[in-house]
């Protein structure tokens, strides 16, 4: 069996699309029928995201923790206690490929490492768009460590510690820990998914972070090479 591990914390808006494309990773035909088991840490929610999982028929664990280590590791574990080999990790604003989870099992390696493409720039400045396009390279080999994209065998995840419980970072830290333990680790370009450009972050110093610090770098960057006349009036 494999468990497909979401995050959530008040995400009603957008855990309806990242299920239903989890759903249609879980029927790919070269995982020859194996069992997925998708499940919701719905961390200290508020709104309807609990609502909106048991209308997709996913299972919904309550984490109390407003941690996203925390959320992690608990679906984690459930994954792992109702037996799952294979633990793919995404997040709730974010639309896997068709080919996301057989093309993670069929890595080769203890674990997967993948890319993210940002679904849609919303109100960023095309600066911003074209300074991700350079700092995500889209090839294999990268080096680039996204909770949203990445999945480790059961064993391997277990001899790293599993996900720590830190409110940022809980994927860098797993992928420190599996390479400690010597676990083999696929760098791949494929499948990448589509994620949120949205501003409102769930985890400091997130995706979402991240973004706003490259557009405050690309702005910066323009005005320092602006005219001393444009600067003036």
């Amino acid at each position: 069996m494999i468990g497909v591990i979401i995050p959530a914390h008040n995400e009603a808006a957008a855990i309806q699309h990242c299920l239903a494309s989890v759903s249609r990773a879980a029927q790919h035909p070269r995982l020859r029928g194996e069992a997925v088991l998708t499940v919701v840490a719905l961390d200290s929610c508020t709104d309807a995201t609990a609502a909106v999982c048991e209308g997709q028929g996913v299972m919904a664990i309550a984490v109390n923790a407003r941690c996203v280590g925390a959320a992690r590791a608990a679906a984690a574990d459930y994954a792992i206690a109702q037996g799952a080999r294979w633990i793919a990790s995404t997040d709730a604003d974010t639309i896997v490929p068709r080919d996301w989870l057989s093309r993670q099992v069929g890595c080769g390696a203890d674990a997967f490492c993948g890319v993210v493409n940002v679904a849609d720039w919303m109100d960023y400045p095309d600066a911003v768009r074209d300074a991700f396009a350079q700092r995500e390279l889209v090839r294999d080999g990268h080096r680039h460590i996204h909770g949203a994209n990445m999945g480790v065998s059961t064993p391997a995840y277990l001899a790293a510690g599993g996900f720590q419980t830190l409110s940022t970072g809980e994927d860098v830290a797993l992928v420190s820990a599996l390479s400690n333990t010597r676990a083999s680790i696929a760098w791949h370009a494929k499948p990448a998914v589509l994620t949120s450009a949205r501003r409102s972050a769930r985890a400091p110093h997130g995706f979402s972070e991240f973004l706003r610090a490259l557009e405050r770098e690309v702005l910066d960057v323009g005005t320092r090479l602006l005219p001393t006349r444009a600067l003036q009036g």
